[in-house]
C-alpha cells in the first residue's frame, strides 16, 4: 500500500464522538476548499458505521450546500430514518462552523436474489497502456509547474488514466462531450469490506465527472482558468460488488449544460465489464467575466 492510500484511508477512518455522530478533517486541496468527493465518502462512512455489516449501500443523493473550510473539522451527524428487513435507510449532515454544508441519504439493503441485465460495456482500451497522470501531466507545456504539482497531489493515492486527453490538456477545440477513466487505488486494500470499495469509488467519482461538459465547449477548467465550477448534487447507484484496488473504467459524458449549470452521468464498469456504479452529478459551469 502506498504512503498515499495509507493517508486516504485514514482520512476517511472517521472518529465517533457520541451515539450518531462522527468527526473527520480535510487533507489540503488543489483549490482554497474542501474536496466534494472526500466530503461524500465520509459521510456515507458515517451513515455505514450505524448499519448492520451486512447490508452494504446500494444508493446515495447528496447535496452541496456550502464551501467547506479544509482548515476545521467536519462534524457527521447521522439521522437513522429506518431499519426495515431488507432496507436501511439514513440520513446525513455535514457541518462545520455551526453551519450545514453538506447533505445525504443513503440506502442500505442485504443481499437478494433477483433479475440481473445490464447494458455493455463500451470498448475501450487496456488501462495498461495508457499514460500515467505523472506521465500525461507534465507533457503538456501550458501547464504551470504549480498546477501539475497540485493535481499530482490531490490525486496521488489514486492511479488514474484518461484514454483522451483531458479538458485542459487540450482545450480550445471543442470535442464529443465524452470522456473515459480508468482508476484504481494506488496499492492494494486490505480485507473484503465492501463499504469500504464503495466509498473508495465515490471519493473518486467526483474527481472528473464534469470533464465531459468542458469537453463539449474546448474549456479546460480551473487549471488554465477558463472556467469556474462546483458541485451541486451527486447521486450514485451501486449494482454489483466490486474492488477499488482494480482496475475500473469510468465512462462520463454530458447530455446538457444551460444556465450556468452542466450535467454529468457516468457509469463504472470492472475490467471484467460488469456494470457496478451508475453516477449523476449537476455542477455550477461558469465563465468568468473579462474585465
Amino acid at each position: 500500500m502506498s504512503q498515499a492510500l495509507q493517508e486516504l484511508l485514514d482520512l476517511l477512518d472517521l472518529e465517533q464522538i457520541e451515539e450518531n455522530i462522527f468527526r473527520g478533517r480535510s487533507r489540503a486541496s488543489a483549490v482554497p476548499r474542501v474536496f466534494g468527493g472526500q466530503v461524500a465518502a465520509q459521510a456515507l462512512v458515517a451513515a455505514g458505521r450505524t448499519v448492520a455489516a451486512d447490508r452494504p449501500p446500494h444508493s446515495l443523493h447528496a447535496y452541496f450546500l456550502r464551501i467547506g473550510d479544509p482548515g476545521a473539522p467536519i462534524v457527521y451527524t447521522v439521522d437513522r430514518i429506518r431499519d426495515g428487513r431488507s432496507f436501511t435507510t439514513r440520513r446525513v449532515v455535514a457541518v462545520q462552523h455551526g453551519k450545514p454544508i453538506f447533505h445525504l441519504s443513503a440506502s442500505f439493503q442485504t443481499h437478494e436474489e433477483g433479475l440481473d441485465h445490464q447494458e455493455p460495456m463500451p470498448a475501450s482500451p487496456d488501462p495498461e497502456t495508457l499514460p500515467t497522470s505523472e506521465e500525461r501531466l507534465r507533457s503538456y507545456p501550458h501547464l504551470s509547474a504549480d498546477v501539475v504539482h497540485r493535481y499530482l497531489g490531490a490525486r496521488a493515492a489514486v492511479d488514474m488514466r484518461y484514454v483522451d486527453d483531458p479538458p485542459y490538456g487540450r482545450f480550445g477545440e471543442p470535442r464529443d462531450p465524452h470522456s473515459q477513466v480508468w482508476f484504481r487505488t494506488n496499492g492494494k486494500v486490505e480485507g473484503d469490506d465492501p463499504l469500504l470499495h464503495v466509498v473508495l469509488a465515490t471519493y473518486v467519482s467526483d474527481m472528473t465527472l464534469l470533464d465531459s461538459i468542458l469537453l463539449a465547449h474546448g474549456r479546460g477548467g480551473w487549471a488554465v482558468g477558463d472556467v469556474v465550477g462546483a458541485s451541486l448534487d451527486h447521486a450514485m447507484w451501486f449494482h454489483r460488488p466490486f474492488r477499488a484496488d482494480e482496475w475500473l473504467l469510468y465512462d462520463q459524458q454530458s447530455p446538457s449544460a444551460h444556465g450556468g449549470r452542466g450535467l454529468g452521468q457516468g457509469r463504472i464498469y470492472t475490467q471484467d465489464g460488469r456494470l457496478a456504479v451508475s453516477v449523476i452529478q449537476e455542477g455550477v459551469v461558469r465563465v468568468p467575466r473579462e474585465d
